[in-house]
């Protein structure tokens, strides 16, 4: 089965549809992009999409393949001409897209730290946009939040 992302305005996903292989092959019997896109074009009356690949996430291949388009289009996301490549929303204002990859990343690595105590117990740790910077809570005392130091690779208490 073959996926191509229905493209919008500004080439913004605004659907995926499924197409068997039988209706992306070539004369040849090779899978071909643009047979897919007219087998769609045919269907739908639309002339904007863009195969993606289910088994494509962050420019990694889940089963050990070539990645394709960087990730798997979602609605939503952009696909990007320049950089061949479906982008994610951006999910705040400060968060730039890794080139790599095409998803997008905090200007702050995320903490390094992410349990605490003994057995572990996981911290609940979010973006605070406002500050740019992570946070988190205590999952057994939601009172006590702390912001993660770079410098120390610590939790600080607020």
């Amino acid at each position: 089965m073959a996926h191509f992302a229905k493209l919008g305005i500004n080439s913004k996903v605004i659907g995926v549809e499924v197409v068997a292989d039988a209706d992306c092959q070539n004369a040849d019997n090779n899978e071909d992009e643009t047979v897919g896109i007219q087998f769609l074009e045919n269907i739908h009356g639309w002339p904007l999409w863009k195969q993606t690949s289910y088994n494509t996430q962050a420019n990694v291949h889940a089963l050990g393949g070539t990645p394709f388009r960087k990730n798997y289009a979602g609605i939503g996301y952009t696909y990007d001409e320049d950089r061949d490549a479906f982008i994610p929303p951006k999910p705040y204002a400060s968060w730039v897209v890794n080139e790599t990859t095409c998803v997008y990343e905090a200007p702050v690595a995320y903490p390094s730290v992410t349990t605490y105590g003994d057995p572990a117990k996981p911290y609940e740790i979010s973006w605070d946009e406002t500050n740019t910077r992570w946070i988190c809570k205590d999952s057994e005392d939601p009172i006590n939040n702390f912001r993660w130091d770079v410098s120390s690779s610590a939790w600080v208490a607020l």
